[in-house]
């Protein structure tokens, strides 16, 4: 059975603290007997080839609801959030959703392989404070598109909810979920067991328990913060609550508005995978002779083994891949002193990042625009575009380091688009804040 102690939550924790239980929304076991069919990744990693996958499993699959279909005909009052909308409470209507009766967090666990290895990466689902008057900073990293993020604040309006967690990274040294996980959670009964496409098993547990929900509160509240994904959502968070704050009339109140549906996970874990996002470019002008005065370049035999010198070189140089019909080529900078005197703008540390030096050392040399540019994870795909004639190189660049991150983001900096990607995801569905 769920980890269940129907006790009081502490009113400070429940006033004070950076994060906060709350009664989740989640699919009902008793209604959908399938649960592999009903969960999805976030909506801004779904391709549409997966969305129209995804909503042809069911009609419970929760794309529906976080990426529903827009048509051209669509009116004010008829259009993809209304249809959601509708949908939503439907959902209530048949017990497909319940809601929990007591405030909890939700803890998550997540095993997967990646680069041949195993690993099992522990966090939880709570509600993140955005207006608190604690020390606690909460650090983005990366730029938000308006458009993205009116699309997410107008499902929020049209929901009243938060579909979708922020990915949270904080500091755990003491490991004190990892702790409290193994000792009082991982033998007691899951909400839900399922493996997504791909691979990743991903166990949800309920855990109600006051003084564990404390214990793990407190860990996390003396702590910077630090948003490894989910930067859309972040912003529409703010935005929501600004918005409902003009509607009411004590807005020093508690009111669910104030929090944001948040995923937390342990920084300092070798289960934290950052993966590295490489360019794919449509059209590369012929004369690269430039490349030769700025690095040493060797032509390697194979896509592994550039992966493997590239991973290797990255430990003390700037270096990057270069792929092309021609074959595979290894750039490692050769002076680190051209950094400062050609990048102008940003920290030191925003200037050494592999992703600022391509884009100035290489794309703004070329000219190459933005529009041109196809970013992935999956470097077969930047291999099958050049194969089928839709693209002319793929840049392969190593991942960037946790301690990158946190200087940029320390630094109130946000780094270039599509710097990081956070592996594995978190399902869509798991859980919903529903505010109200």
């Amino acid at each position: 059975m769920p980890l269940i102690r129907p006790k009081t939550l502490p009113a400070t924790l429940m006033e004070s603290s950076v994060i906060k239980p709350f009664k989740a929304v989640h699919y009902n076991p008793s209604k959908v007997k399938d649960m592999q069919k009903v969960f999805c990744p976030p909506y801004d990693v779904i391709s549409d080839e997966d969305r129209d996958m995804y909503m042809k499993s069911s009609p419970y699959n929760f794309i529906h609801l976080d990426l529903p279909q827009g048509y051209a005909d669509d009116s004010d009052k008829d259009d993809k959030y209304a249809r959601a909308k509708k949908l939503f409470d439907q959902f209530f209507k048949d017990d497909v959703f319940v809601q929990d009766k007591e405030p909890s967090i939700y803890v998550h666990k997540q095993e997967y392989k990646s680069m041949g290895q195993r690993f099992n990466r522990v966090g939880f689902v709570s509600l993140l404070k955005l207006d608190h008057d604690t020390a606690v900073k909460i650090h983005p990293h990366e730029k938000t598109h308006e458009n993205a993020v009116q699309d997410r604040l107008s499902l929020t309006r049209a929901l009243n909810s938060a579909l979708s967690p922020i990915f949270v990274c904080y500091s755990d040294k003491q490991k004190i979920l990892e702790k409290i996980f193994n000792k009082k959670i991982v033998s007691t009964k899951p909400l839900c067991d399922v493996v997504d496409k791909n691979g990743v098993r991903n166990v949800l547990w309920k855990l109600s328990d006051p003084q564990l929900i404390k214990d793990i509160s407190d860990s996390v509240s003396s702590e910077e913060m630090f948003i490894a994904d989910g930067h859309h959502r972040f912003r529409t968070a703010n935005l929501y609550r600004e918005m409902r704050l003009k509607d009411v009339s004590d807005p020093a109140a508690d009111h669910p508005f104030n929090y944001a549906l948040s995923y937390f996970t342990n920084l300092d874990s070798k289960d934290l995978q950052i993966l590295p996002m490489h360019r794919i470019v449509k059209t590369l002008p012929k004369n690269l002779a430039f490349l030769d005065e700025l690095f040493r370049i060797d032509r390697i035999r194979s896509l592994a083994e550039l992966q493997v010198l590239l991973n290797k070189a990255g430990r003390n140089e700037h270096a990057f891949g270069l792929v092309t019909k021609n074959g595979f080529q290894l750039l490692r900078l050769k002076n680190k002193t051209m950094i400062d005197q050609m990048i102008k703008e940003g920290s030191p540390e925003y200037r050494r990042l592999d992703a600022t030096i391509l884009k100035h050392f290489v794309f703004d040399r070329l000219k190459i625009k933005s529009e041109d540019i196809v970013y992935t994870k999956d470097i077969e795909d930047g291999r099958r575009m050049i194969q089928e004639g839709a693209a002319e190189a793929l840049f392969v660049l190593n991942p960037v380091k946790v301690s990158e991150l946190k200087a940029i983001a320390l630094n109130g900096e946000k780094m270039p688009q599509k710097t990081t990607y956070f592996y594995p995801k978190i399902l869509s569905g798991l859980t919903v804040y529903k505010m109200d």
